[in-house]
């Protein structure tokens, strides 16, 4: 579900961008997918209709949408997940925002490290993604 934060600094249209992506590349969202029509994500969190088909728009051009004459937009049936190039850009921008956080919060980075790799470690135990 897409959710508009207005203090974040990115504009709207590319928060739309940036989190339509990553469901799709973490698996929220799959090849087939109906995406929220414009004008029911525009309604939902408030913002100009012509922000979100902007954003959409930008989706289909990046080959990750695909439009279906008079049904709506969905997750294109090619459409690349986890490719190497946008897994670290997802990446990149997820730890720059854990980031500016930390520093906010005035975490000191062997103190985020060390939280960062417990997490991990959970994660993996709880997914049964224990490998090691």
């Amino acid at each position: 579900m897409i959710h508009i934060d207005p203090r974040d600094g990115t504009p709207i249209y590319r928060q739309i961008i940036d989190q339509v992506k990553r469901m799709v590349l973490t698996g929220g969202l799959v090849p087939g997918d109906q995406v929220e029509p414009v004008a029911g994500l525009a309604a939902r969190v408030h913002v100009n209709p012509m922000t979100v088909s902007k954003a959409y728009s930008a989706l289909v051009d990046a080959g990750v949408l695909e439009r279906r004459r008079g049904v709506g937009l969905f997750v294109a049936a090619a459409v690349r997940r986890n490719t190497r190039d946008d897994r670290e850009d997802l990446l990149d921008r997820e730890l720059r925002s854990a980031a500016a956080l930390l520093v906010q919060m005035q975490i000191e980075e062997d103190e985020a490290a060390r939280r960062l790799c417990g997490h991990m470690r959970d994660f993996r135990v709880e997914e049964g993604n224990d490998h090691e």
